[in-house]
């Protein structure tokens, strides 16, 4: 009955609400990451809103109220970076080779012939509501300015320090890990000290290096816009983010108002059924049954190097179970005949089927909340960013293990496949997560749908922001007042230093003249 009220208002809301002009703007290179939103961008423009999306994956038959601005520019170079971004590096350097992404990204979108003839000109068009991949890409936050328009920002990772600061979310690096940093909630001494200085170093090389970048770039862009609103002004004064995370999936910590988690927001609670050929192959593994490997959208497994590719194909022909592997080639030497290679499998479809034992994985943030949606224990190899955390917090939590991919042997390899199938903990404790995950009052792209409208009907819902934002970095952190006491404090002491010192002297003094009088 419950349900069945949830779903009456979700069909009536929108005869409350006119449909509305949505620009959104998802333009990064990495197609898991649109992947996670499409769902949600299509149900805007099937309930009657007007969908502008600025991506580089355009759709690839004509949806109903849905535009594609095509950006074509965002993929050079991207493969490069990538394999950049999995070589050694230290801090800072890891820091600038991922905002110079950021950077490179942001101006893709501001020169796009496309968005700079129908977009940009003032008067050119109207938006009413602005929605964007929150992710260090201030300048086209300028787009809210613009239109002067509420902006609702989605982080397809989850959140960090950089994503809480939209909305004056509170961040305590003694529980609260940098997404790159492969730590998880429970830490020792020693990790709460490396969280502390990994996440100050991130701070500053944003601050005053990735910063002026897009300043810049929003002062030359947006001129007018950028003389009414300060870019650190509007990069804090967003009404919504959504969050492509569950507390079920990770760990508890706080959000204000206009933080909603919508982990697995693009996940059909519906399977479709497999293509033949697939389901025949899957079928015919008998008792053993599946394991699924993929590495995801942006690490390509035809790019391994060639000694790791025949250390895992050899590893895979000594199972007795059959292999999924995504693998971007035709053909691949040396295949044994238990392996099905296929450029692109449906991965959520894969994962539902009874018979798929074990998922192999990058540990992508997508890949990782499918496999918990799903019920499947996972082996990760972690290849960047956070990676390293959604591998670390699967060990943690029990539904997986982790291995070096680039150190690792084939008897590991294979020893860690068979742990994970035999040893039943893995796959039971992945079930548990599932019904904690699964047993929510609304599906995570039906809260999503929910909050954006509730935007709208609100005109950008400003009560729900923190007061927090309106302060400065000293008086939000209360540093003022500290000073302010401790200055007390010290002028205090000196008072009191400065007493007890003449009184001392006038004891001093009245000593000696007693001793006067005495001789």
């Amino acid at each position: 009955m419950h349900a069945l009220r949830i779903g009456f208002l979700l069909l009536t809301l929108p005869a409350y609400l006119q449909a509305a002009r949505i620009l959104a703007i998802f333009p990064f290179p990495g197609p898991s990451q649109y992947i996670n939103v499409v769902p949600y961008l299509k149900e805007l423009a099937g309930r009657g809103h007007h969908v502008t999306s600025v991506n580089a994956f355009p759709q690839k038959k004509p949806v109903a109220n849905f535009r594609d601005v095509f950006l074509p520019n965002v993929f050079d170079n991207y493969n490069e970076l990538i394999n950049e971004l999995s070589e050694p590096m230290n801090l800072w350097q890891g820091n600038n080779a991922i905002n110079k992404l950021f950077v490179d990204i942001t101006r893709c979108v501001l020169t796009n012939k496309e968005v700079t003839e129908t977009l940009l000109p003032p008067g050119k068009d109207h938006f009413d509501l602005i929605i964007v991949e929150a992710l260090r890409s201030d300048a086209y936050y300028g787009f809210a300015a613009h239109f002067n328009a509420p902006i609702i920002g989605i982080s397809t990772f989850g959140t960090d320090w950089n994503i809480d600061s939209l909305v004056g979310n509170e961040s305590p690096l003694s529980y609260t890990p940098l997404a790159t940093g492969g730590l998880t909630d429970r830490m020792t001494f020693l990790e709460r000290l490396s969280n502390f200085v990994d996440t100050t170093v991130a701070w500053i090389n944003y601050r005053f290096v990735h910063m002026p970048e897009q300043e810049k770039m929003y002062a030359k862009y947006f001129p007018e816009a950028s003389q009414r609103v300060k870019l650190t002004d509007l990069n804090r004064n967003f009404s919504l983010v959504l969050l492509n995370q569950h507390f079920s999936l990770s760990f508890s910590r706080p959000y204000v108002p206009n933080m909603i988690e919508v982990g697995g927001l693009h996940i059909s609670h519906k399977p479709a059924p497999l293509p033949k050929d697939l389901e025949e192959f899957i079928q015919g593994s008998g008792e053993h049954g599946v394991i699924y490997f993929s590495l995801g959208s942006n690490v390509l497994s035809k790019d391994l190097p060639a000694e790791r590719r025949d250390l895992i194909l050899r590893t895979f022909a000594s199972l007795p179970q059959r292999v999924l592997w995504k693998f971007e080639d035709d053909k691949l030497p040396g295949k044994p005949s238990n392996v099905f290679i296929s450029k692109w499998f449906p991965q959520p479809d894969i994962l539902a089927h009874p018979k798929v034992k074990l998922f192999i994985t990058h540990g992508g943030l997508l890949s990782t909340i499918e496999s918990i949606h799903h019920g499947k224990p996972v082996l990760g190899l972690p290849f960047f960013y956070d990676q390293f955390l959604n591998v670390r917090r699967a060990t943690q939590a029990g539904f997986g293990l982790g291995l070096d991919h680039k150190t690792m042997t084939q008897q590991e390899f294979k020893k860690t496949i068979e742990i994970l199938l035999k040893e039943p903990r893995f796959a039971q404790i992945a079930r548990k997560m599932s019904e904690r995950y699964r047993d929510q009052p609304m599906s995570p792209l039906d809260t999503a749908i929910w909050w954006t409208e509730y935007v709208l009907r609100h005109k950008g819902a400003y009560y729900m922001r923190v007061a927090g934002q309106d302060l400065g970095f000293f008086a939000y952190h209360s540093l003022d007042v500290i000073g302010f006491l401790l200055g007390g404090a010290l002028l205090l002491v000196a008072i009191l230093v400065g007493v007890l010192g003449k009184a001392a002297k006038l004891t001093d003094f009245g000593n000696s003249k007693k001793k006067l009088k005495t001789k």
